[in-house]
């Protein structure tokens, strides 16, 4: 019997709080799975799954996804997994997250994220972290297009020589590239 690690129950809640639908994938069977979705908080959960069966669920989920997306949605399949079994429903995801530096290396391989951490808990860091990382390098790509637009006015009147333009783009860049950079000062 596997026992469920610490955290799951927390984390299942606050993927719910950040309003991510958690399904659960299991080879186990239905008994253990009813057992484990009860005690963890998972309203959907499949039982008695082969890889296959995984990797079908995903490509569906992923279909769906893509019917929805073309009407405004914006929808990602995430795929959490720590073995062997769940390496072709990782690469099959937007976004795939291995689990744990013990976990198969073809889960490693096959995942886009690897936590290295076995607490299950890191995965809703890694979302947080991932949505923070995607605005602020928006605001950089932004800024720093708009303050090239602005510096391209200015030379395009005349008020800046073209050395002086390519000094200034410099500067933008890396004022671009150091805002981008403050995400690893998040908690």
């Amino acid at each position: 019997k596997d026992e469920i690690k610490s955290g799951t129950k927390e984390m299942i809640s606050s993927l719910k709080k950040m309003k991510i639908k958690p399904i659960m994938l299991s080879g186990d069977s239905e008994k253990k799975c009813v057992a484990v979705a009860k005690e963890i908080g998972i309203d959907e959960f499949y039982f008695s799954k082969k890889p296959v069966d995984k990797i079908n669920f995903i490509e569906s989920l992923m279909e769906e996804k893509n019917s929805n997306d073309k009407r405004g949605g914006n929808n990602i399949v995430a795929m959490v997994g720590d073995g062997i079994n769940d390496a072709p429903a990782l690469a099959a995801s937007d976004v795939g997250i291995a689990m744990g530096a013990r976990g198969a290396s073809a889960a490693s391989e096959a995942a886009d994220v690897v936590i290295i951490e076995d607490s299950i808990d890191r995965v809703t860091s890694a979302i947080a972290l991932a949505k923070i990382a995607r605005r602020k390098a928006l605001q950089a790509s932004i800024g720093g297009m708009g303050l090239a637009l602005i510096g391209m006015v200015a030379a395009a009147f005349n008020h800046l020589t073209p050395s002086e333009g390519a000094m200034i783009q410099e500067v933008i860049d890396l004022v671009a590239i150091l805002w981008a950079l403050t995400t690893l000062k998040t908690k």
